[in-house]
């Protein structure tokens, strides 16, 4: 085990890394940057504020590189797509290090195999392996968790995603290719408590979203990570998600342009609500949170779950998803300004049982 704020980054130089670097230094964390490309590694540490952060370049398929870049590290965040080819290798790396594993994985086949191929050893070893940390398959599920409050199950689970656009990564574009090649070309639904794969085309449906975005038409069953950390800790047998139809047709368009920066945090002007919704019987509960680019708040996501687990605020050992790793609601209130959650009295597809902020947390101390 490394120093307590040293963070080694995979992925350091890409668009969700970057970000990632960003948070961990304004949080006092002292970044180790690491990926495949060492030129890009030494612009990017040339680029940043303060002493020239140590550059260490390493290939997923060279697992020498791979201790060196992790030593001295007490935990690793790996930012770097196609996960599928990426997160074996760097668990393997974390885990011959004694050292917790955060990534930021929106990829439904690569979450999948770090909860098959690792749960076993990661438990064994008590080390945190957290994938999905991330807008997609994190917050969701955080959202979810917090929702449930004292129900230990649910019939259903809805998470609609109104983004107001969609200006996708050259990585998210590779991702997407590769889930698409793993699965021939089917789409995937969360139903009787199992993945199914379908041929047919995803229905498009009316949401009701909170105000002021009101009712949109989204592509129901759009399914993304969030089927994979909900179920894996949650006993809800249907988990759908659902996203706005203009910001699906975007991330289709070939022609559509990566995100471009117009803040001085290099965030984009994409704004996003994310809508939760459990139902049990009758009844049923809500959390929201709204924001500011999805792949500029994956970064304080990540971060925060490493802090959680560097400071022992989890509630799980081995691969976990958010939900089950952390205090749900804390964790949630914790991610301020980066995102906000609804008051209390908000209208939509479901009625509100009250805001997180009303949820109790178990935590004896939110402090960070």
């Amino acid at each position: 085990m490394g120093s307590s704020h040293t963070v080694a980054v995979f992925g350091a130089y890409g668009h969700t890394g970057r970000f990632v670097v960003a948070e961990l230094l304004d949080r006092g964390f002292v970044p180790v940057l690491t990926g495949r490309d060492a030129a890009k590694l030494r612009a990017f540490a040339a680029s940043l504020p303060g002493p020239e952060a140590d550059v260490r370049p390493a290939a997923v398929d060279d697992p020498a590189a791979l201790d060196r870049a992790l030593a001295g590290a007490a935990a690793v965040i790996n930012c770097a797509g196609p996960f599928a080819s990426t997160a074996a290798p760097l668990i393997e790396a974390a885990l011959r290090a004694g050292i917790p594993y955060v990534d930021v994985a929106a990829e439904i086949e690569a979450n999948l195999d770090t909860f098959a191929h690792f749960a076993d050893r990661a438990s064994a070893a008590g080390i945190a392996v957290i994938p999905a940390m991330a807008f997609f398959g994190g917050l969701g599920d955080l959202l979810v968790t917090a929702a449930m409050g004292d129900w230990t199950t649910a019939d259903e689970a809805h998470i609609a995603y109104g983004l107001s656009g969609w200006h996708p990564t050259a990585g998210t574009r590779t991702a997407g290719t590769v889930s698409r090649e793993r699965r021939d070309g089917r789409r995937l639904v969360y139903g009787n408590g199992r993945l199914e794969y379908r041929d047919d085309a995803p229905p498009i449906l009316r949401w009701a979203f909170p105000e002021p975005m009101g009712v949109r038409s989204v592509i129901g069953e759009f399914t993304m990570a969030d089927v994979v950390t909900v179920p894996s800790h949650l006993a809800i047998p249907e988990v759908r998600t659902y996203m706005t139809v203009e910001a699906a047709r975007d991330l289709a368009a070939p022609e559509t342009p990566a995100p471009a920066a117009v803040d001085d945090h290099g965030r984009s002007a994409q704004t996003f609500l994310v809508d939760a919704v459990v139902r049990s019987g009758g009844e049923e509960r809500r959390a929201v949170a709204t924001g500011r680019d999805i792949y500029a708040v994956s970064a304080p996501l990540a971060v925060e779950a490493l802090h959680r687990v560097l400071t022992g605020r989890t509630k799980a050992v081995g691969v976990a998803s958010a939900g089950a790793m952390f205090d749900a609601p804390a964790f949630l209130r914790a991610l301020a300004p980066h995102i906000t959650l609804a008051p209390p009295g908000v209208t939509g597809a479901a009625d509100p049982a009250g805001s997180i902020a009303d949820l109790p947390s178990t935590e004896a101390s939110e402090a960070p």
